[in-house]
């Protein structure tokens, strides 16, 4: 885990990991000891939450043992496209009077009036992951999604050596995350690679990997014979647009794959040769800043409006190295008992 910290810059750890005054108290007191903390994910499925979730608990634990007595409440939708979920267990939250909210918002517009109910309702909302329109939050913790798509047009780019044929499968209207990471996909293209032709960039995966294979499949009947390099913005398309390849005979490299995200069957097929490349970000660092940096708040001290969490391109040559075999192997069965 040391490795995942060294990721961010000294001074945002130094700064977020201490805990400041330390008087009696409960609730949103400013300078409390004792604090109930709701994380609420996107979704409670794919295994990036729950390397959210593993970040959230270490930093509870780490609070605990310095005698900050803090309970994390996890609890999100099932699936990441239940708008009315999410928000129904943000408000459910906001009236039982945690301490303060750590979200992750499924769509960037949906959540907007949640978010600015629970703080004029004096419930402090940290935002992790995926960004919100407004700016009444305390921090935005996460990735640059715009540098990660970058990193993917151009790792996708030198694959081709600049020239082919090339889909770029979406994920969902209003996931403000995944929609930054195409925007700097399309843009590393237009800049660095314009003999590159897009032949399709209109398709969504929807929210599972049953909606994101029957969609990488519908691609692949209109478009396997032409297309020469596809990219997925987040982990449900990557692991099912890698199958539909595979299925069809043009896995391996024949078709080139660039995904995002760390999932255990997309690392898999980063080291079987039918990815790649993938982007990924910091998940276990994202869910234990979101935690820490309420907690800070909560004890009357700045923190900074914006963290980023870090991203970086893993590869079959870097796959082995220290610090990227930790990013696409979060040590989460250390903080999760589940």
């Amino acid at each position: 885990m040391k490795s995942l910290l060294r990721l961010l810059p000294v001074f945002v750890l130094l700064s977020v990991a201490g805990c400041g005054r330390q008087s009696e108290g409960t609730g949103s007191t400013p300078g409390a000891r004792s604090y109930t903390i709701a994380v609420i994910p996107k979704g409670t499925t794919h295994e990036f939450w729950k390397s959210i979730h593993a970040g959230a608990v270490k930093a509870e634990r780490e609070l605990n043992e310095k005698g900050v007595k803090t309970e994390i409440i996890w609890k999100g939708p099932l699936k990441e496209d239940d708008r009315d979920q999410q928000i129904q267990v943000v408000e459910n939250f906001m009236s039982r009077r945690v301490s303060g909210i750590v979200l992750a918002p499924l769509d960037s517009q949906a959540l907007v009036k949640p978010v600015e109910n629970a703080i004029q309702a004096k419930v402090p909302v940290v935002i992790i992951d995926s960004d919100v329109k407004s700016d009444q939050y305390v921090s935005f913790v996460a990735t640059d999604n715009y540098k990660g798509g970058r990193l993917a047009g151009e790792r996708l780019g030198q694959l081709l050596a600049g020239k082919g044929n090339v889909i770029l499968l979406r994920y969902a209207v209003g996931s403000a995350s995944t929609e930054a990471r195409e925007i700097g996909f399309l843009d590393a293209l237009k800049s660095k690679y314009p003999e590159i032709k897009l032949i399709s960039s209109d398709q969504r995966s929807g929210p599972t990997r049953e909606t994101a294979y029957q969609a990488s499949q519908n691609l692949l009947n209109r478009f396997g014979n032409e297309v020469d390099g596809i990219f997925c913005p987040c982990e449900p398309p990557t692991i099912a647009m890698t199958k539909a390849l595979r299925d069809i005979g043009k896995a391996g490299g024949k078709v080139k794959m660039v995904g995002f995200d760390s999932g255990s069957q997309s690392v898999l097929d980063l080291k079987n040769g039918d990815v790649q490349g993938l982007v990924v970000q910091n998940p276990v660092l994202m869910g234990y800043l979101g935690v820490m940096t309420m907690v800070k708040h909560l004890q009357g001290e700045k923190v900074a409006k914006r963290i980023d969490t870090g991203v970086v391109l893993a590869t079959p040559e870097n796959m082995e190295q220290p610090e990227i075999k930790e990013l696409l192997r979060p040590p989460i069965d250390k903080y999760l008992t589940e």
